[in-house]
């Protein structure tokens, strides 16, 4: 059986990982998706081949990975 995970333990892993992860260009987002044990941490990434340097779980709260490819900002609007 998986303990389920509150909301205030997910963000402080998350804080965790982001700190850990945030220097990889290859990780292009973390934050917290719902799951059916609680919360989990979600990392979305560039390129599959990051997902070896994603850890399966901080501080007891599970990770998981999502491919989404290169994220870019989108030019200015005009009117």
């Amino acid at each position: 059986m998986v303990a389920m995970t509150d909301r205030a333990a997910a963000r402080a892993a998350k804080s965790v990982l982001a700190a850990r992860l945030g220097a990889d260009p290859e990780v292009v987002g973390v934050g917290l998706a719902r799951r059916d044990s609680g919360y989990v941490l979600k990392v979305d990434l560039a390129d599959p081949r990051a997902a070896s340097r994603v850890p399966g779980d901080v501080d007891g709260v599970r990770v998981v990975t999502e491919v989404v490819g290169v994220v870019r900002a989108l030019g200015p609007r005009t009117a």
